[in-house]
């Protein structure tokens, strides 16, 4: 298995800060794919499911909380849960959110903290 084959799936509704987050992982050769909100990326979810999920906390609609909690009832632990938020957010949506989840990255999120947690193709 190659990088290209691990799956990972970025969401954050703040288009912009998906996509840039997107190209970074796809240059290490990742397939990536980015969904806007939580209800997208569950749908995305359920047509190829992810090694890892990158999700922002703070999303309008459904949260990361709500759907790390989807996530976890969908695919158990055979996926990668990574979340992320902004420098000030100490509410209980975060910490319910950080505790569902493997990782936790503050935003700005440094890439090569990023690189550290992301699941590596089998050899």
């Amino acid at each position: 298995m190659t990088n290209e084959e691990v799956q990972v799936l970025v969401v954050d509704d703040v288009i912009d800060a998906a996509q840039v987050m997107a190209e970074a992982i796809a240059m290490d050769g990742y397939t990536v794919r980015v969904a806007t909100g939580g209800e997208h990326a569950l749908k995305l979810a359920a047509e190829r499911r992810p090694h890892c999920v990158l999700l922002d906390i703070a999303m309008p609609g459904m949260d990361g909380l709500e759907l790390a909690r989807r996530l976890r009832e969908e695919f158990g632990h055979e996926i990668v849960l990574i979340a992320m938020t902004g420098w000030g957010d100490k509410s209980d949506r975060a910490a319910g959110t950080i505790q569902l989840c493997d990782h936790f990255l503050r935003k700005p999120v440094e890439l090569a903290a990023l690189r550290k947690l992301l699941p590596r193709p089998l050899d």
